[in-house]
Formats: C-alpha cells, structure tokens, sequence
C-alpha cells in the first residue's frame, strides 16, 4: 500500500494564499452586494450573490483538500484580513457603477493569486492544480457578466 501523499510547506502557503483571497472575495462580494445603489442595482446585486456562491465553495473546497493532503487551513479573521491581496472597499453605499468596477478589481486580484500558485501547485499536486483552474474559469466569467452589465457600446 502507497504512503498518503503529503503537501510540502510551498505547496501550504500557496494554497493559504488562495485560501485567503477567496474568503476576502466572499466577504468583499457580500459587502458591495449589501450597499449597491443605483440604476444597476438588480443585476449586480444578484451577480453578486453568484459571486458569494462561488467564492464560499472555493474556499471550502481549498480548506478541505488542503487537510485532506496533511496541512492546517487558516480562515480566521485577522489571518485572511493580512493576507488577502484584494483592494480595500471603502465605508458606505456604492454606486452600481463604482461597485461593479470594484467587484471586478476584487474577482480579478482573486484570480491573479490563483494564476500565480498554480505552476507551483502542479508541480507539485494536480489534484489542487485542477481545483485553483476550475476557479479561475468560474470567476473570470463572473468579471466578464459584472464588466458586461455595466458597459457601453
């Protein structure tokens, strides 16, 4: 019988930073899905909460196969709060203008982190390789809908 496989300290942080930025991006999602004003406001308040969805199962789905593969997953407040690369949201009511953009900024760092670890996690796992890039497909198409609703011609 094979020895379980078990992840090596680059293989932990990179799926940590991961781990952080999509539970920031579910936190940062709800908070503009909460204070939308403004023409756009139906349409981005539900991409929003497509984006919440997406970002809470990822991060569930990273925690558990990073113990699943022998490593400790940190999803406390201050842990997520100092590494998370996403821009900081301002105080307040948002124009749906101004939130939409800040919801693509948001889904766009999140997805940098993901394009960022994921040579060094397959190397290393690709089974968590597949995971981040079913990630970055999903949120990318979120980023694509949120611009879209918001654009002009």
């Amino acid at each position: 019988m094979a020895d379980a496989f078990t992840a090596s300290p680059v293989l932990g942080e990179s799926l940590q930073k991961v781990l952080a930025d999509v539970t920031a991006l579910s936190l940062n999602a709800k908070q503009l899905h909460w204070n939308i004003v403004g023409p756009g406001f139906r349409a981005l308040h539900l991409y929003l909460d497509d984006v919440v969805a997406i970002a809470r199962e990822a991060s569930d789905e990273v925690a558990e196969r990073m113990r699943a593969i022998g490593l400790t997953a940190d999803g406390r407040p201050d842990s997520v709060a100092s590494a998370n690369t996403l821009p900081k949201l301002g105080e307040g009511k948002i124009s749906d203008v101004d939130g939409a953009a800040a919801a693509v900024a948001a889904i766009t760092a999140t997805v940098g982190t993901l394009r960022q670890v994921h040579e060094k996690v397959d190397v290393e796992d690709p089974a968590s390789a597949d995971i981040l890039l079913d990630y970055v497909r999903r949120l990318e198409q979120q980023a694509w809908f949120i611009g879209s609703a918001i654009a002009t011609a």
